[in-house]
């Protein structure tokens, strides 16, 4: 495995281990208790709750967060406020910080965003999941028929702990060909509480997928995944179908939680399972 010395992230995340008994305790209020809910209404309560985050009473987190949370004590000398501020207003703009400069990395292929690496596989290998009484394959997460996604695809998704950055890139240098948005839930996504099924938040959660057609004619396809407390998932400027991406470029940004998955020609060279990946390091 490749040895990453320069993170330009905080790398201090792991696996919880979590008891079973207090997983299938989570796992019930997540999915039978909060996904009970009409979407429309979790969506409400999620948009209520950010809101919170957008007072700037929140900004004075921020310094305790950052203390809370991160060993590099440096680290958010590597980021800037968004939106041209000069200042963080808030802990919303804390949490949607942007780089002030970009990873820079001579691999063709990159990871889009940062964060855990909870689930990997190849995409006719990886296990069902059954959503309200309906059996669903990985195709669905992606919102296309069943098998168009190439077997030999690799399927990963990163979950995106509420420190991590949020924002999502493009692995690729391409053309995007398809955004879909897919209307759902917003149940928990921490992946140690599904135990075996990780992913299963990702077949039932509302959902932006893209996909990039890069310069072989491969399609990577690319789910932007919401959660509870997700406000808003909101595209990068001039992300639309037939618009040329740059590897790198900025495709969407999340107001509070979120996970990304991929199906990738390619398998992960340098990361396995329950690792941490970020932004720009090499795929």
């Amino acid at each position: 495995m490749e040895a990453i010395n320069n993170y330009y992230s905080d790398p201090t995340f792991t696996v919880f281990k979590v008891p079973s008994w207090r997983a299938r305790f989570y796992r019930f209020l997540s999915v039978d208790v909060w996904g009970a809910l009409p979407s429309h209404l979790q969506r409400k309560i999620s948009t209520a709750y950010t809101t919170l985050y957008q007072k700037r009473f929140s900004k004075y987190i921020i310094s305790p967060y950052l203390w809370l949370n991160y060993s590099d004590k440096t680290y958010l000398d590597k980021f800037k406020p968004p939106m041209g501020k000069e200042a963080y207003d808030n802990f919303q703009d804390f949490f949607t910080r942007e780089f002030k400069v970009m990873p820079d990395n001579p691999s063709p292929w990159v990871w889009p965003c940062e964060g855990l690496l909870c689930d990997m596989g190849h995409v006719d290998g990886l296990q069902e999941s059954k959503v309200k009484s309906d059996t669903r394959r990985i195709d669905v997460i992606f919102g296309v028929e069943k098998d168009l996604i190439p077997k030999e695809h690799v399927f990963t998704n990163v979950f995106l702990h509420n420190k991590n950055y949020h924002r999502i890139h493009s692995p690729i240098s391409g053309t995007i060909s398809r955004i879909q948005h897919v209307p759902g839930d917003l149940v928990v996504l921490r992946p140690w509480i599904y135990k075996q099924n990780p992913s299963l938040p990702a077949f039932r959660n509302e959902r932006y997928n893209i996909d990039i057609t890069d310069e072989m004619g491969r399609v990577w396809y690319l789910s932007i995944v919401g959660g509870p407390a997700v406000g808003t998932i909101e595209l990068g400027k001039n992300i639309k179908v037939g618009s040329t991406v740059e590897k790198l470029q900025e495709l969407s940004i999340f107001y509070l939680g979120s996970t990304c998955c991929m199906a990738a020609p390619l398998a992960p060279r340098f990361h396995e399972k329950n690792t941490f990946v970020e932004v720009g390091a090499s795929y």
